[in-house]
């Protein structure tokens, strides 16, 4: 891509640069790890039962400053090798295709193969004998993909115990026949109770970022 647009005036470069910027926010979501944590802590309120408790700019939030965290080396290898190619030949689209590298062995690593398989043949590419050949436009949909299947099975671990309260609940009030009380409500106080028993939170938060180390 890079030789496509080395001939190109700088200011066209420049152009072309800032409506790339447009897109952002979409190479946040979904290339990073924020793509996990959101779904993750969504999943989380839905399976507690509190309708606006916490607020989605608290989740949001979080996720946003747990990805930066989790990130951060990844940001700074990605200024960094796209910096030294601009101050070299100051060509953005080089320093864009440069500092992508490290973007993209991010997404590698968490990548299933049988994703990235489906992708490279769909490209109607040859396969690729070294990761270096893998395009981002390869790498990006199958790290979509497994990031997706991997947040749902860490949902679906955190969603059982808060179910097994509610068939618990449940079960009670129809031996007391208490057929006119909601489960839901009810259960809510205990799994609550549990929650901050076992620090669901900090449990939480822990896992998911040490599962990118």
């Amino acid at each position: 891509m890079a030789d496509v647009f080395k001939d190109i005036n700088p200011v066209l470069q420049m152009l072309l640069v800032m409506s790339m910027f447009s897109v952002l926010p979409f190479v946040f979501a979904c290339m990073t790890s924020f793509l996990r944590f959101i779904i993750v802590f969504s999943m989380l309120k839905t399976a507690m039962g509190t309708q606006s408790v916490p607020p989605s700019v608290v989740i949001i939030g979080l996720s946003m400053i747990l990805t930066f965290y989790t990130m951060g080396p990844v940001f700074q290898q990605c200024y960094e090798q796209g910096h030294v190619p601009y101050q070299q030949t100051k060509n953005l689209m080089l320093a864009i295709e440069a500092g992508s590298k490290p973007l993209k062995e991010f997404m590698l690593k968490q990548t299933r193969e049988t994703d990235l398989a489906f992708f490279v043949e769909l490209s109607g590419n040859s396969r690729p004998e070294t990761p270096d050949e893998l395009t981002i436009w390869q790498v990006a949909p199958a790290y979509i993909i497994s990031e997706l299947k991997t947040a749902f099975e860490i949902g679906f671990i955190v969603f059982v115990p808060f179910i097994v309260l509610d068939l618990v609940v449940a079960n009670i009030l129809l031996a007391l026949g208490m057929f006119m009380l909601s489960p839901t409500i009810i259960s809510l106080p205990f799994k609550l109770l549990v929650f901050i028993a076992v620090d669901g939170w900090a449990l939480i938060v822990q896992g998911l970022v040490q599962s990118y180390n």
